[in-house]
């Protein structure tokens, strides 16, 4: 195998790791210049397609959001991204790495998310400059919202 097919496989394994399939509707938010283009491409790579932008009005099989400290405020961020996809679908929150600028604390992180409805079930190294935490919507509020 050839080194650039090691580097394609490496970087649709970091999509799978994070859970994407094939076929699914990802909706990318907070894209700029400072985003890890390896794993957008590693993500359209796997999924098979582009990812939507924030302008998208359908339902979404996953959101991956790009959040600096400096982008306002995370829990409206995360309210906004829960919008448009189904119960129990991640929402990929993607943060600066400790000590990058505009760094998220971790407790600033976790009091988002339990303000919107979300709950934090892992992190993991999402690029060279981004640490991504999975939320979910907890399975308790699922069932009680009939």
């Amino acid at each position: 195998m050839s080194a650039t097919a090691d580097h394609a496989e490496e970087r649709t394994n970091l999509a799978a790791r994070l859970g994407f399939q094939p076929e699914q509707v990802v909706q990318e938010i907070g894209f700029d210049d400072d985003v890890d283009q390896e794993l957008r491409e590693a993500i359209e790579e796997l999924i098979g397609s582009d990812l939507v932008d924030e302008d998208y009005d359908d339902v979404a099989d996953a959101v991956v959001l790009w959040f600096r400290d400096d982008d306002g405020d995370l829990t409206d961020a995360l309210v906004d991204a829960t919008q448009l996809i189904d119960e129990g679908a991640p929402v990929w929150l993607m943060t600066p790495k400790t000590g990058r600028d505009n760094y998220v604390e971790p407790s600033d992180i976790n009091e988002a998310a339990t303000t919107a409805g979300l709950s934090h079930t892992k992190s993991v190294n999402a690029g060279k400059d981004w640490t991504g935490s999975r939320l979910v919507t907890p399975k308790a509020a699922k069932s009680s919202k009939r």
